[in-house]
């Protein structure tokens, strides 16, 4: 399969700029591991082209591509239609990869806690603000918790992985999908911001107490614990590349604009925080040669840079979901 969606993207992408192009990208810090591995790789490949890539949240992302700043735009919590009508160009989503979000805490001597929806949901509400209370106790009689204030760290700037977290938290609970609601910038009851997802690693690894949500990658570069999130079939999931793909294989219908939800999926091992993250692009690039450039570098993307994603702790596109994107990366002019 891999090497029929390679042959199919190099007819579709055939005949690409001969002359040195720069593309310019911000967004997303979600998928930024990844990103950068893939931009360095393919200009290593395409010496005749560069990508610069600025990882400065979805939000940001979004609102430079639209305006016309960037080439591309990155993102984990798709556009709204109004942000679409608003743009300057008639703007695309392309899925690049999947990811997890992840629940980080910092307490000493303790590797590993299990969070119910519910459990989650009264933290970040600031309902439930002690380790020792009783509902994280409940699911996890084994740990001696400290009777210690839990320190909250959200994101401060416009993200998608805040798009992810809330994307769940309104799923799974109702006070929350009453009161702050999903998006890239809600209203946190409680706790600090920070920048980034390098930022809530920073903060989170420097504040015993404290828990944050950052994309797995973060929390494996920088040796910080998570822990386990209940399901929707009930079970304790860790979350991992085969939780994200079983999430993946939840999906019974891929809407054309690939604008699509995989929080809290069903089946016994999904991951329940798991997201695709999207690229936003132009149907038709002002600049012609670069769009031929960005045209075959998504391609390379879908195909030949898939096979680097599980080495950063992402999970690549299901094969079905690729060869579509190719067939809407064939659209791009």
């Amino acid at each position: 399969m891999k090497k029929t969606l390679i042959a199919v993207v190099l007819f579709i992408l055939a005949g690409g700029a001969s002359t040195a192009q720069k593309l310019t990208g911000a967004g997303a810090t979600f998928p930024y591991p990844i990103y950068s591995k893939w931009f360095s790789e393919y200009g290593t490949a395409h010496p005749s082209a560069s990508i610069r890539y600025q990882a400065i949240g979805s939000g940001a992302g979004m609102r430079q591509v639209a305006a016309g700043l960037v080439d591309f735009g990155a993102t984990d919590g798709p556009a709204t239609d109004e942000q679409l009508a608003a743009a300057r160009i008639k703007l695309i989503h392309i899925p690049t990869v999947l990811g997890a979000v992840v629940p980080i805490f910092n307490l000493p001597g303790i590797g590993d806690i299990r969070f119910s929806p519910d459990v989650l949901a009264g933290i970040f509400l600031g309902r439930i603000a002690r380790w020792s209370d009783p509902r994280i106790a409940q699911d996890n009689p084994e740990l001696k918790l400290p009777d210690q204030k839990i320190a909250v760290v959200h994101r401060s700037d416009g993200s998608g992985t805040s798009y992810i977290f809330t994307d769940y938290l309104t799923k799974v609970s109702g006070e929350w999908a009453n009161g702050p609601g999903k998006g890239t910038a809600p209203v946190w009851p409680v706790g600090s911001g920070a920048k980034g997802n390098a930022g809530v690693a920073r903060r989170v690894l420097a504040s015993p107490g404290s828990i944050g949500y950052v994309e797995l990658a973060y929390a494996l570069q920088n040796k910080i614990s998570y822990g386990q999130v209940k399901n929707a079939s009930g079970n304790w999931v860790k979350a991992s590349i085969e939780g994200v793909t079983a999430a993946a294989s939840s999906i019974t219908e891929l809407p054309a604009d690939y604008r699509i939800s995989i929080t809290n999926a069903p089946g016994a091992d999904a991951y329940p925080i798991s997201s695709f993250s999207w690229l936003l692009v132009p149907l038709k690039s002002p600049d012609r040669a670069k769009g031929k450039v960005l045209k075959d570098l998504l391609g390379w993307i879908v195909t030949t840079g898939q096979g680097e994603a599980s080495a950063l702790s992402y999970a690549p596109l299901p094969d079905s979901v690729a060869v579509k994107v190719l067939e809407t990366i064939r659209s791009l002019r």
